[in-house]
């Protein structure tokens, strides 16, 4: 490198062209394209900033990433950093003596409202200062934006050092939901994917509170019940869900799950008043069914053909970042699912 390096110097505070020259030695180690490095490390800074401020006792981080950050049980680009506000801050007058869930589907109705109303200006005048005040005291260039079609997303626009691609965007999406607490959760350690790779660089550290796997698998598998339902992929790359089951069914956590039925029955109820769903009849999709002996994830006919497409499609966009499961293999892996998660009846 042009100068020599100390352990007190922070990565991000690097030259462009001593940060490109340290990407491109980890590119080298780890064959990972140097844009997902750089777009890492600003993932983590940014949960950095958030849970190393006063947020971080009512905000959780879900959702794919925190599966590949937190828990290091996938290998997939995600981008997107998903997390819950808990509901009885957003809506205290409404959730009276802490309730996580409404009386009946009218007052789940009055809740969501309440939330959809909240909650974007909670991110304008909570959430975004707090992100532009580590901005500055951190002396670093982003640009923050608040988007989405209900103003639920928060965009950091970092400098990049160079452009990005179809797949890889020079930002980082902060998408929020304020349904839920969040439980059940723990604070889990996040560091970046060059972390251990290079020497005398301070990369960015985070300590989020961690959404449960068991949480994050029922919150998929009745994703995937839905969509078996319907038959409607609800946006592109949505075989992620299929490819996070067969991960965590995979892992150590799986038993687990199965043997402790009470996050499948809170996530029933919560999604039973909060996301209501039709099937492809029109009748109400049951998800305290699908949690009880009756899920369903595999799909058939021209809903198989959709997600076979799907599937192909972010395999082709590079988002799967070791040698994925073929299609044919991963809905085998996923009639395994099926078969063990029914058997495991609630009485």
């Amino acid at each position: 490198m042009a100068k020599k390096l100390h352990v007190s110097e922070s990565f991000l505070r690097l030259s462009p062209n001593d940060q490109r020259e340290v990407l491109e030695i980890v590119r080298e180690k780890t064959q990972r394209p140097t844009l997902l490095l750089e777009k890492d490390v600003w993932v983590v800074w940014t949960l950095a900033a958030l849970f190393d401020s006063a947020l971080a006792a009512d905000l959780t981080f879900k959702g794919g990433t925190s599966l590949s950050k937190a828990y290091k049980l996938i290998d997939r680009f995600s981008e997107d950093i998903d997390l819950t506000y808990d509901i009885r801050k957003l809506i205290p007058d409404m959730t009276r003596g802490g309730d996580s869930l409404p009386a009946n589907r009218s007052q789940a109705g009055k809740w969501t409202r309440a939330v959809r109303e909240r909650l974007p200006l909670w991110i304008a005048t909570t959430v975004q200062p707090v992100i532009e005040a580590a901005l500055a005291r951190d002396q670093l260039r982003a640009r923050l934006e608040v988007s989405g079609d209900e103003s639920d997303k928060l965009l950091l626009h970092y400098p990049p050092l160079k452009p990005g691609s179809d797949y890889v965007q020079t930002v980082v999406t902060l998408e929020f939901g304020a349904r839920a607490t969040g439980e059940p959760h723990q604070v889990l350690p996040v560091v970046c994917d060059m972390d251990g790779h290079v020497q005398d660089i301070a990369l960015p550290t985070a300590k989020p509170m961690v959404m449960s796997v068991a949480r994050t698998f029922w919150e998929k598998a009745t994703a995937a019940h839905v969509y078996c339902a319907q038959g409607r992929i609800r946006s592109e790359r949505y075989a992620r869900h299929w490819h996070d089951l067969a991960a965590i069914a995979h892992s150590h956590h799986f038993s687990e799950i199965i043997s402790d039925k009470s996050v499948a029955l809170a996530v029933a109820d919560h999604k039973s008043f909060f996301f209501l769903e039709k099937d492809a009849n029109g009748g109400v999709v049951d998800y305290h069914s699908a949690v009880t002996g009756k899920l369903r994830i595999v799909p058939d006919g021209a809903a198989r053909d959709a997600l076979r497409e799907d599937y192909a499609a972010m395999i082709g966009d590079a988002m799967l970042l070791s040698d994925p499961l073929n299609f044919d293999q991963l809905m085998s892996a996923c009639t395994d699912i099926e078969e063990r998660v029914n058997q495991a009846v609630i009485p």
